[in-house]
Formats: C-alpha cells, sequence, structure tokens
C-alpha cells in the first residue's frame, strides 16, 4: 500500500500512549503517528488542518476519561466541524471502561466505528487495520 496512513492516538495515559506507538510501528504500514493529551488539543489540530487531507487523520483512538475534554466532549465537537473535515475518518473508542452506559453510549454515536476495550493487543491493532485495507477505508 503506498497510501500514507494518519494515524492519531488521542489518551492522556503517557504509558498507554507509549505502548500503542510502539504497536503501531510494527504494523507492515506506512504511517503517520500523531498523539495528543487530551480532546481539546486533538480538536484544535482538527480545527486548524480543516480540509487539508494530507494533514489530517484517516484513524483516531480516542479515550473516554481525559481532562479538559473528555472522548465524548471530543465527539460533540467533532460532529460540529465532520461537514468540513474534508475526508471520512475513522474513530475507535478506546476505554478501560466496561461500564455498559459509556458502550452503550459510544454505540449511539454513528461516527464511532467500535468500542475497544484497553489495552489493545498487538494482534487486535493488526486486524484492525488488515479489515480497513481490505475494505478500503484506508
Amino acid at each position: 500500500m503506498s497510501k500514507v496512513v494518519n494515524i492519531c492516538i488521542v489518551d492522556d495515559d503517557e504509558i498507554y500512549q507509549f505502548t500503542t506507538l510502539q504497536t503501531l510501528k510494527k504494523l507492515n504500514l506506512e504511517k503517520n503517528i500523531m498523539a495528543f493529551y487530551d480532546g481539546e488539543e486533538a480538536c484544535n489540530f482538527l480545527l486548524k488542518h480543516l480540509g487539508d487531507i494530507n494533514k489530517l487523520p484517516d484513524v483516531i483512538f480516542l479515550d473516554i476519561n481525559m481532562p479538559i475534554m473528555d472522548g465524548f466532549q471530543f465527539m460533540a465537537e467533532y460532529v460540529k466541524i465532520k461537514p468540513k473535515v474534508g475526508k471520512k475518518i475513522i474513530i475507535f473508542m478506546v476505554s478501560s471502561s466496561v461500564d455498559p452506559a459509556d458502550i452503550e453510549r459510544a454505540k449511539d454515536i454513528s461516527d464511532i466505528s467500535d468500542y475497544i476495550i484497553k489495552p489493545i493487543k498487538r494482534g487486535e491493532l493488526h486486524a484492525i487495520f488488515e479489515k480497513l485495507q481490505r475494505e478500503g477505508k484506508i
């Protein structure tokens, strides 16, 4: 695959960010990885690069519980700016929460592709990207 896939990790947990970054680096995929510590940082990045499909993420791994702007607040803002984004962004809600209310709330947001329980294992990430490639989404 020759297209560079822009992957974004939005999570305030430094250890999780580091391990996910290392796992993503090992994937056989041409990629650019960016990381943000809260939803506001990620939202500001999206707003700054609206319409620039080469800089905007193709895939976002979004945590729920973060300071400043949590994952659900980020999604509320994303829905507002989505018409100006210029490309389809695949968003996975990632959390250590197994609370059925969080899972159901995420499922009710049509822009969230799936809810993933932390930690994401290498095989799981590999399967996600294989499926996205097979379906022509990245």
